[in-house]
């Protein structure tokens, strides 16, 4: 197990590093001190060739100017605020509408983009790093000063432990999440809509014109959002289902688990034989399929095209504080958020 670390750019006067976990097997995680971006996971496939399976950038520049969340922390509040604006205690606080007329993974400048303090972790079968951020009282419009500490732990099961904790002084919002796009072909080879997700939900947010959660959950039964035995993404990048139809033919939907507490999914990729077990502790995953993704610029040599990566975003509901049927995304004085959610990486070595 060890840690290496090399100067990856600079951003307002702060110098941004990269580090990089890489554990006894092969398997390499980097990630920034900025916005706790993932830039790589190297993981091999089924004939033991590692490469890279989320999406990131060559240069740091590429991320202040095109990337669409690639690999970071969203956070105060990750997904959408309908309004850009909440009451909390009869008091209305406005956001950035930064995603019009809606507030988007924390606004203008959110966990994603700016500089967190780090402390490196060594372990005996695990390495890696603490992240630390004080959001002070009022940042995009959040009430309540907030410190927040995101881990990240890679250890010798091929697993990557992403934990998160934040606490406050005054009552507010807190809901967060990693933004990583998958690909497991490796080294972007295709996109990601042969991908296979299962899942264990049977409901779904039903969406507004404008992405914000009408507050209907749907039965997902014999609709494209049914991923309880396993599903293809391509099944919803070409239906005529309107909720698809509606994210610009694919998925940017919350899937909620059948169960509270503990609850998992599988994302596999037959031709590498990579596949990727998420545990979470949340209530439920945004499943974005980078409908939006295409652009004039590349990733890792690749041009933007859309579909190439797969988010599962582990998170409370969306749009919550409007919603008070939803499991409350509030974080007063006295109390303590916690979420955590482990991503293990193996491949299938059948058909050798």
């Amino acid at each position: 197990m060890k840690i290496l670390d090399r100067i990856f750019g600079s951003y307002e006067g702060e110098s941004v590093t990269e580090y990089t976990l890489v554990n006894d097997y092969g398997m390499e995680v980097s990630c920034l001190n900025f916005g706790c971006v993932i830039t790589k996971i190297i993981v091999p496939d089924r004939h033991g060739n590692f490469e890279n399976v989320v999406l990131g950038f060559d240069n740091f520049e590429d991320y202040t100017e095109w990337s669409p969340y690639f690999g970071a922390v969203c956070g105060r509040v990750a997904g959408r605020i309908g309004g850009a604006s909440f009451e909390l205690d009869g008091k209305e606080y406005q956001l950035a509408d930064n995603n019009y007329p809606n507030h988007l993974h924390g606004g203008k400048k959110g966990f994603n983009s700016v500089i967190w303090k780090t402390e490196i972790i060594e372990k005996e079968n695990a390495v890696g790093l603490k992240f630390f951020y004080h959001s002070p009282d009022g940042e995009e419009g959040y009430p309540g000063n907030l410190d927040t500490t995101v881990t990240y732990i890679l250890n010798n099961k091929n697993e990557l432990d992403i934990s998160y904790e934040s606490k406050t002084d005054q009552k507010t919002l807190v809901n967060l999440t990693n933004h990583s796009y998958f690909n497991l072909s490796g080294n972007i080879k295709r996109d990601c809509s042969e991908h296979i997700l299962k899942v264990d939900s049977d409901r779904f947010l039903e969406l507004r014109d404008d992405l914000i959660p009408t507050g209907k959950l749907i039965d997902s039964k014999n609709t494209p959002f049914d991923f309880k035995y396993g599903r293809r993404l391509s099944s919803g990048l070409n239906s005529s289902y309107p909720q698809n139809v509606l994210v610009g033919k694919g998925y940017d939907h919350p899937l909620v688990f059948r169960q509270e507490g503990e609850n998992t999914m599988i994302l596999s990729d037959e031709e590498s034989g990579r596949s990727l077990l998420i545990t979470t502790d949340q209530p439920c995953v945004v499943l974005y399929t980078g409908n939006f993704l295409e652009g004039p610029y590349s990733i890792s040599g690749v041009r933007a095209e859309n579909y190439l990566g797969v988010c599962l975003e582990t998170q409370g509901f969306p749009d919550a504080i409007h919603h008070p049927e939803f499991p409350s995304v509030i974080l007063n004085q006295e109390e303590v958020y916690h979420s955590r959610t482990v991503y293990r990486f193996f491949a299938n070595t059948l058909g050798d």
